[in-house]
């Protein structure tokens, strides 16, 4: 008994950590993202060089570069190594990259 116990509780709190992972995982709505993409072709940036800064969905990118904010849209953007990368201007996490 003792043991299902044990294990019963491993396995909420396994669940537990599973579900907050999953709420941080920011979500861009295809609106949003639509918005974005004609956004950025009407206001092409140029790009910039970060070097050991890896581009990735999570990673964050230096609070010294500069983000460009999109009307009716919570995140911004930047131009890194000729890809457009969607950020969250509190965090400075990279949110989508634009192909």
């Amino acid at each position: 008994m003792k043991s299902l116990f044990t294990n019963s509780v491993a396995g909420l709190m396994l669940l537990s950590g599973l579900s907050v992972a999953i709420a941080d995982t920011v979500v861009l709505a295809p609106e949003q993202e639509t918005t974005i993409r004609e956004y950025v072709k009407k206001e092409p940036l140029a790009s910039i060089k970060l070097p050991g800064v890896e581009l990735k969905v999570g990673s964050t990118v230096p609070e010294k570069v500069e983000l460009h904010k999109v009307p009716n849209v919570k995140y911004e953007y930047t131009v890194i190594d000729d890809q457009t990368v969607v950020v969250d201007p509190e965090t400075h996490t990279i949110v989508k990259i634009l192909n």
